[in-house]
């Protein structure tokens, strides 16, 4: 769990959360709560996301369900450094996109005080790490991995599978192109493919 704290703090230093799952888990809808929630007590928020994410929005971190709140959309990781400025709460979605750089541009923002909340895939549909997310669950003072439900066993599940034929590592989509699955049913669709 993490603690939220108050702008006014003595030491002035920051902290990264990371909020991390499959497809449909609820990570951007976890990552608007708590920036919303820092809105409300009056601290200075910023969200940022990669440029390349346009499914429902240009300018808003958009979840599933459709809840959504503005944001930067913003070609590298450097951009978020820039843009930063005076905020207390850095909101970061989908940074598993983000070059390698997001993880010392994180570093950079907690040890000036921020505290920063990144969202994103903890792996990909292969059922690998992905991106940099690996190393942002490393530095990260806490970390919330958040589940769906498997759409073929009703279990819990914790693996976006790709439902299109697709080789490509990054390919934007929803349901009509993934589905979550437990780690059984993800095991028997790739023994299936093959």
């Amino acid at each position: 769990m993490f603690l939220e704290r108050s702008i006014n703090q003595a030491d002035n230093i920051g902290w990264i959360e990371v909020i991390c799952g499959s497809m449909f888990s609820g990570k951007t809808e976890e990552l608007i709560r708590r920036v919303k929630r820092a809105k409300l007590a009056k601290q200075k928020i910023k969200i940022f996301k990669p440029k390349q994410d346009i499914r429902y929005s240009k300018k808003k971190v958009t979840s599933h369900d459709n809840n959504s709140i503005k944001s930067k959309p913003v070609k590298s990781s450097e951009k978020i450094l820039e843009l930063s400025g005076k905020c207390d709460v850095i909101g970061i979605d989908e940074a598993q996109f983000f070059d390698d750089g997001i993880i010392e541009v994180c570093n950079k923002l907690a040890n000036a005080g921020k505290r920063v909340i990144v969202a994103g895939l903890d792996m990909d549909y292969r059922g690998k790490p992905f991106g940099p997310m690996p190393n942002l669950l490393a530095i990260a003072e806490y970390v919330t991995k958040v589940h769906a439900i498997c759409t073929r066993s009703g279990k819990m599940a914790s693996y976006t599978h790709r439902i299109v034929k697709s080789e490509d590592l990054v390919l934007l989509g929803d349901t009509r192109r993934y589905e979550a699955l437990s780690r059984r049913e993800f095991i028997k669709a790739k023994q299936k493919k093959k």
